[in-house]
C-alpha cells in the first residue's frame, strides 16, 4: 500500500493542493456569493440575452465566457470536494449559478428546493443580517 501511495506520490500532492485551495476559495467566497444575492433572485423576472446585451456586443461575449468558464470551474472544483474536503454541493450551486443554459432557472430552484441546502444558504444569509431566499410558488414563472 505505502508503495503505491509513492508511486502516485506526485499527483496525489497536487490533488491535495487543489484540494486545499478550493475549499479555502469556497469558505471565503460563497459567503459573499450568497449574502450579496437579493432575497427575491429567484421570484422576480429576468431579462432574456437580447435585452442584457444592446449595447457592446463584444464586451458581453467576453463577460459571458468568462462568467461560463469560471462557473464550469467552481462546477468542477464541486464534484471533486464531494469525495475530497469542501464545500461541495455549495460549490456546485454557485458554479451553476454562474454558467448559462437552458433550464438553469427550474435546476437551480429544484436543488434550492432541498432542505439541507435551502437552510445552509438562509443559515450563512441569516449570519448577516440578510433575509431568506424566496422560492417561486409551485407553477408560477419568472420569465
Amino acid at each position: 500500500m505505502l508503495e503505491i501511495l509513492n508511486q502516485y506520490r506526485e499527483p496525489l500532492v497536487w490533488l491535495a493542493s487543489i484540494s486545499a485551495i478550493g475549499m479555502i476559495l469556497a469558505i471565503v467566497l460563497l459567503p459573499v456569493v450568497f449574502v450579496k444575492m437579493p432575497a427575491d433572485y429567484f421570484t422576480r423576472r429576468t431579462d432574456t440575452p437580447a435585452e442584457q446585451g444592446k449595447s457592446r456586443p463584444w464586451l458581453i461575449g467576453c463577460l459571458w465566457f468568462l462568467r461560463n468558464l469560471i462557473g464550469a470551474l467552481l462546477v468542477l472544483a464541486g464534484v471533486l470536494m464531494l469525495v475530497l474536503p469542501g464545500q461541495g454541493l455549495l460549490t456546485i450551486f454557485a458554479g451553476l449559478m454562474l454558467t448559462t443554459f437552458p433550464g438553469k432557472r427550474r435546476f437551480e430552484i429544484m436543488i434550492l428546493k432541498r432542505p439541507i441546502i435551502r437552510k445552509s444558504i438562509n443559515r450563512i444569509r441569516n449570519r448577516y443580517g440578510k433575509q431568506p431566499l424566496q422560492l417561486p410558488a409551485p407553477g408560477q414563472s419568472n420569465r
